[in-house]
């Protein structure tokens, strides 16, 4: 029996997006301990919500597939750059300085950081993961 090992290239991309989201969550726990409930209720929110569109014809879906319907709304959640300018425009003091925002952007982020470290991404138009 010959056992398989994955390439290199997609270890490390996973072990950097796991580094990533550990070093957000400890950033996230930081947020909420200076900052209080409106800030874990934040972050905790961002981190379920960008799995909400899966729910967008889930009952037509296959087992491990997403609806077709729902592909573009995932995809468009998961992609980094949007929490990621949250948290610059934020930074720079664009968006005011309700902290909640900062640490809902952190938690989008760290969603979108872990699904990375455990090898989901994005996904084709009929729902099936990227490889």
């Amino acid at each position: 029996m010959s056992v398989t090992s994955p390439p290199v290239g997609r270890v490390a991309k996973r072990v950097s997006w796991a580094a990533l989201a550990t070093f957000l969550l400890a950033f996230v726990v930081l947020e909420v301990i200076n900052h209080g409930i409106p800030a874990l209720v934040a972050a905790v929110l961002f981190l379920i919500v960008p799995d909400l569109p899966m729910l967008i014809g889930a009952s037509t879906a296959a087992r491990g597939k997403l609806s077709p319907k729902a592909v573009p709304y995932y995809n468009l959640v998961h992609r980094p750059w949007i929490p990621l300018a949250v948290l610059v425009v934020y930074s720079v003091g664009a968006l005011g300085d309700w902290v909640p925002l900062f640490t809902a952007g952190l938690g989008w982020l760290t969603h979108i950081a872990l699904d990375r470290a455990f090898g989901y991404g994005l996904r084709e138009r009929d729902g099936s993961r990227r490889v």
